[in-house]
C-alpha cells in the first residue's frame, strides 16, 4: 500500500525568529517517508522568507484574525491523508512526526497527540512554570499534566501544538469552529467525538513548547485561558467542568483568606495564649488568624506535593520550591479570566460569544 500523504501545518504570526527552529527541526525529522510542511500566516509577514529559506509552502492569510480561522485556511488549501499541527514557539524532537503518524494504521484513530513540556532551552523561570502547570491536582479540569499511563490511551482532548488528524475526518466536521478566538482544539475535538470518531493519545510523542516568562506574560496567558474557556464552556455546555468553574471563586476566596489573617493578628489572634495547642478559650480572632494561616498552609503544602509528583521532566528543588507561588499565581490569572467571561456572558461587550480577535500574550515585536 502507498504511504500516506503526510502535512503539517503551522500558523505563525510575527515570530519568525522561533518559527526557523521550528522549520529547522522538521527538516531533520526521521519520518521514513517524505511529508510538505506548510505555514500559514498574514501576507507580509517575516515568516514567510523563513519558510521560504527552507523550501516551505506559505499559504497567505490575509483576513484570519484568530488561530482557528487561520488553520481552517490550511485545511482547505493542502491535500493529504494526515494533517499534523503545531505552533511556531514549539522544538520537535527529530521522532515526533513519525510517532503520531503510526497510529494513523489503526483504522479507529481519527486523531492522535501527545504532552507538550518546556524544552531543556527555556530558563529557569519558565521550567518552574511548566512545573506549575503540570501539577498534580492542581491543574483540576485542564488537559496539562494529565499523562496517562499505557501505549496508546482513548481521550477526550489534545492540545493545538501537538496533533495530528485524518484529513477526512476535518473535512467532515468543517475543520475548526470559524471565528474561535481561544479553545479551538477544545472545540474542534468535541466536534469530532460528537461524529462518532475517537481521538487517542500517545504518552511518548513528547512536544517541547516553550512557556511564558513569569511574571506578567504567564499571568496574561492564564488569565485567558480561562477567560476563552468560560465562553467556550457557555457555548458548548458539555464541555464545561466543576473545575473550570469553581476556579472563578479563587480570587475572592484569596483575598478574604489575607484579609481574615491580617484582622485577626491585628486582634490579637496571633499571640493569644497558648497559641500552638487547641486548649484553651478560642475567641474569633484566634479562629481568623489561625484557621487562614491553616489553610494556607495546606494550600502551600498541596502545591508541593503536587509539583513534586507531577509528570514535568523539570522537576528539581528550585522548581518545586517556587511552586506554590507560581501555582497561586496561575489560580489567580485563571480565576480572573474566569470573572471576566461571566461578566460578559451576563452583561455582554467584548468578543461576542467567545468569536472575534486573538488574545495573544506573546511579545512579537521586531519579527
Amino acid at each position: 500500500m502507498a504511504a500516506p500523504r503526510v502535512c503539517v501545518l503551522i500558523p505563525t504570526l510575527r515570530n519568525s525568529l522561533q518559527l526557523e527552529v521550528v522549520l529547522k527541526s522538521l527538516a531533520s525529522q526521521d519520518h521514513h517517508s517524505d511529508f510538505d510542511v506548510a505555514v500559514v500566516g498574514p501576507t507580509g509577514d517575516a515568516g514567510q522568507e523563513v519558510a521560504e529559506k527552507y523550501g516551505r509552502r506559505w499559504i497567505d492569510d490575509a483576513s484570519s484574525r484568530n488561530r482557528a480561522d487561520a488553520c481552517n485556511v490550511g485545511i482547505k488549501a493542502i491535500d493529504c491523508d494526515i494533517l499534523l499541527f503545531t505552533d511556531d514557539d514549539v522544538i520537535p524532537p527529530i521522532d515526533w512526526v513519525g510517532k503520531l503518524v503510526r497510529w494513523f494504521e489503526r483504522p479507529e484513530v481519527a486523531a492522535v497527540g501527545g504532552p507538550n513540556f518546556a524544552p531543556d532551552e527555556d530558563p529557569r523561570w519558565a521550567k518552574a512554570a511548566d512545573v506549575a502547570f503540570t501539577a498534580k491536582w492542581m491543574t483540576a479540569g485542564t488537559r496539562y499534566g494529565k499523562v496517562p499511563p499505557g501505549e496508546l490511551v482513548e481521550i477526550e482532548h489534545n492540545p493545538g501544538c501537538n496533533s495530528a488528524y485524518r484529513k477526512s475526518v476535518l473535512d467532515q466536521v468543517g475543520g475548526y469552529e470559524p471565528g474561535c478566538i481561544g479553545a479551538e482544539d477544545v472545540v474542534l475535538d468535541e466536534k469530532i467525538r460528537a461524529e462518532g470518531h475517537r481521538i487517542w493519545f500517545d504518552p511518548t510523542a513528547v512536544m517541547p513548547h516553550r512557556r511564558r516568562l513569569p511574571v506578567k506574560p504567564y499571568m496574561q496567558q492564564l488569565r485567558n485561558y480561562g477567560y476563552v474557556r468560560t465562553l467556550a464552556n457557555a457555548r458548548w455546555p458539555n464541555l464545561a467542568v466543576w473545575s473550570h468553574s469553581a476556579i472563578g471563586f479563587f480570587p475572592v476566596l484569596a483575598m478574604l483568606g489575607i484579609i481574615t489573617l491580617f484582622a485577626g493578628g491585628l486582634s490579637g489572634g496571633a499571640t493569644e495564649e497558648p497559641w500552638f495547642t487547641f486548649e484553651g478559650e478560642w475567641s474569633w480572632a484566634r479562629i481568623a488568624f489561625h484557621g487562614s494561616l491553616g489553610l494556607m498552609c495546606a494550600y502551600v503544602v498541596l502545591c508541593w506535593s503536587g509539583a513534586a509528583l507531577g509528570n514535568s521532566p523539570h522537576r528539581n528543588p528550585f522548581t518545586v520550591l517556587v511552586s506554590p507561588i507560581l501555582i497561586f499565581l496561575a489560580h489567580w490569572s485563571y480565576g480572573g479570566g474566569v470573572v471576566r467571561g461571566w461578566k460578559q456572558i451576563r452583561f455582554g461587550g467584548g468578543a461576542e460569544a467567545g468569536l472575534g480577535v486573538q488574545l495573544d500574550d506573546k511579545d512579537r515585536s521586531g519579527q
